[in-house]
């Protein structure tokens, strides 16, 4: 009987997440605009030398550890200092705002003890016993050991304390009540993937896996999500959205994944936010900077060598676009795209990439390829390549119909082959990213 209640009450609480989900999605309630624009500046943190002393070789564990694991992409709100927090999240569920971890004694984890900061990493439990929402990633984190966690925290400790405290969340019911995350927890964490030792699988290989599946937490944004916002079961790394933008499929796909990549492309491409096929803009331009621009060519390497042994996603079939479109959309592309893309679409490539066999212009959702045209997109700028090269925003030129005809023509030609695009979808996304009304837009580099 108890058991039957147990159910019975998971069930209930599942049917109000799945409620609230919807009530989200139809309301479009209180969506942030873009966050913060990138600074190599802000960066400098990471980078800072540590002077020897009797755990250095601990604070520089940790240290590395906060470069691997981003932590400055959400622990930075636009003008903020480093760990502050306040930045802001779009979830489905309402917005959350990223706590200060500095180590002030107040308002961040100066007084943490390495037990609490371990649980927070490894259960979700905060330092005042409350449900952490898994946009913190203890999903991941939990597959570090103690010893790591140790070493963050103790790194952490020694960041200037910032006496600022976070707005509050604002999440729609039962998200509300941070004892929900309990249900969460029960029904996804099981689910997570877990990491494997293959018969034959090298050193380099293991080591890609746990920067992947741990600090690296890849999948969190390049999985696509359920109802309830975990892993879709079976979908590892085929691509998913976040916060309007489209984390590209990492998997073997020679359409929309990394098919066509070579182990070299995606070092080079962690390393400067640029290779000779595509650029990192929005959410990944800031895990270059703030991450995979700041460790070592070995780890690079590594997970590069760990994404190319993904099996490929399964292709879909996609249907032909209207000439029409295709021809209007051929005209736009020859006036607003071909001065940075070139007429054939070449690009020039670590500049502007070319957008044939491009992988980003044919994922199966093309809201990433929309947001970019509607708003630009600003490229992560990293220490070998400090200049952010930007894409302006198109919003004020471009109809709906006229976007989506230019995406529909980028999307099937040059060897692409993705759906094509209706004005109603770029109406949908207009609003999203309030460009009803023309403005400035900060990740477009314009403002």
């Amino acid at each position: 009987m108890r058991m039957l209640l147990r159910v019975v009450g998971v069930l209930i609480v599942l049917g109000l997440f799945v409620g609230a989900y919807s009530a989200w999605g139809l309301s479009r309630v209180a969506a942030l605009p873009a966050g913060p624009v990138t600074s190599v500046a802000a960066a400098r943190i990471l980078l800072k030398p540590i002077a020897d002393g009797p755990n250095a070789a601990q604070l520089r564990e940790g240290q590395y550890l906060a470069r691997v694991g981003d932590c400055l992409s959400c622990h930075l709100r636009a003008d903020g200092e480093p760990f502050a927090g306040g930045l802001g999240l779009n979830t489905p569920f309402g917005v959350i705002y990223t706590s200060n971890i500095s180590s002030d004694p107040h308002q961040g984890i100066g007084n943490w003890t390495p037990d609490q900061f371990y649980r927070a990493m490894h259960d979700g439990i905060g330092g005042h016993d409350q449900h952490l929402y898994p946009a913190f990633p203890y999903p991941w984190f939990r597959n570090l050991s103690h010893q790591d966690d140790d070493a963050l925290l103790a790194y952490l400790k020694t960041t200037p304390p910032v006496n600022y405290q976070p707005p509050d969340n604002k999440m729609v019911f039962p998200m509300n009540v941070r004892a929900a995350v309990s249900v969460w927890n029960l029904l996804s964490l099981p689910q997570q993937p877990k990491m494997q030792t293959p018969q034959g699988a090298t050193a380099e290989w293991l080591r890609g896996q746990v920067l992947v599946m741990g600090p690296g937490h890849c999948s969190q944004c390049h999985t696509p999500r359920n109802l309830l916002g975990a892993d879709k079961q079976g979908k590892a790394f085929q691509g998913g959205l976040l916060d309007n933008f489209v984390s590209p499929d990492l998997t073997g796909n020679q359409r929309t994944g990394l098919g066509r990549w070579t182990i070299d492309d995606i070092a080079e491409y962690l390393r400067t936010g640029r290779n000779a096929r595509a650029a990192a803009g929005g959410p990944m331009g800031d895990v270059v900077t703030y991450s995979t621009s700041l460790i070592t060519d070995e780890d690079r390497h590594a997970i590069a060598l760990y994404l190319k042994s993904l099996p490929a996603s399964a292709d879909v079939d996609v249907t032909a676009p209207d000439p029409a479109s295709m021809k209007r959309g051929g005209a736009i592309f020859s006036d607003a795209c071909t001065a940075c893309h070139l007429e054939n679409a070449v690009g020039q490539p670590t500049l502007f990439p070319p957008l044939g066999n491009n992988a980003v212009t044919q994922q199966n959702d093309a809201t990433g390829v929309l947001h970019i045209i509607l708003a630009g997109v600003r490229v992560g700028p990293s220490p070998t390549r400090p200049s952010p090269l930007t894409m302006p925003s198109f919003a004020w030129k471009l109809t709906d119909q006229q976007v989506a005809d230019v995406s529909t023509y980028i999307r099937n030609n040059w060897g692409n082959r993705a759906s094509p695009v209706g004005a109603a979808d770029v109406a949908k996304l207009r609003g999203k990213l309030q460009l009803d009304e023309l403005h400035l837009t900060d990740n477009s580099g314009d403002h």
